[in-house]
């Protein structure tokens, strides 16, 4: 068994799973569809190739929040051609956004050869990669590498991806088992993503609290080193 880390960090980001009309919500942290979304761009798949989603559906999902972020929500005017020429007033959308998160991210399978795929894919992406919307691209590093072991024991151990915080306590939401009398279901598992119909379904989701691991230590840099 063997977790895939991502690093998923920016300015803004916005995890829609529920938005409706004009209000586009975000979720507390990354979704699964957005993060399978992500990792399709990477890969090149044609939004209605449900047997490659269904192929990164069975990578087994977590997220770790080092840092919640905070929430921004922004307008955009909205009037299509044909309200204009009827004469039809703008009307007004609003979108959410996570303010400066960083979230730890991990992809378990047995399938190493997969987890080594996709990393490559992420490093030379066949499509811009963004979190959440288009607007929202990755800041580097993105891919933190594959670790042997188990998915909740790795999230749970990884050094912290922030230097300053004040919380003892972090976030994890993950794939649970649907036997599970904690977990809950969330319609948050992408069968398609073609826009003229898109598809998703369930998957249980349970969410720990666990203690804050160990923060990265400080590093001495000496740029003059080479010189002498």
């Amino acid at each position: 068994m063997a977790t895939f880390l991502l690093r998923l960090a920016a300015p803004l980001q916005s995890w829609g799973a529920d938005s409706k009309f004009e209000t586009r919500k975000t979720n507390r942290e990354p979704t699964k569809s957005g993060v399978i979304g992500l990792l399709a761009a990477a890969l090149g798949l044609r939004r209605d190739d449900t047997a490659g989603l269904a192929r990164l559906n069975s990578l087994r999902f977590a997220v770790r929040a080092d840092r919640e972020g905070s929430l921004l929500v922004d307008f955009h005017t909205a009037n299509r051609e044909e309200d204009r020429k009827k004469g039809k007033a703008p009307y007004v959308t609003y979108r959410h956004y996570l303010q400066d998160a960083v979230f730890l991210v991990g992809l378990e399978s047995e399938d190493t050869a997969l987890l080594q795929v996709l990393e490559t894919a992420l490093k030379h992406p066949a499509y811009p990669l963004y979190l959440g919307r288009r607007s929202c691209p990755p800041t580097l590093p993105l891919c933190l590498g594959t670790r042997a072991g188990e998915l909740l024991d790795t999230l749970r151990t990884e050094p912290l991806l922030v230097q300053k915080t004040s919380v003892d306590t972090l976030r994890i939401v993950a794939d649970a088992d649907p036997a599970d009398a904690a977990a809950a279901p969330r319609c948050d598992l992408p069968v398609s993503f073609s826009p003229v119909h898109r598809q998703y379904g369930f998957r249980p989701v349970r969410e720990w609290n666990t203690k804050r691991p160990a923060m990265p230590g400080q590093t001495e840099h000496d740029a003059m080193a080479e010189l002498r």
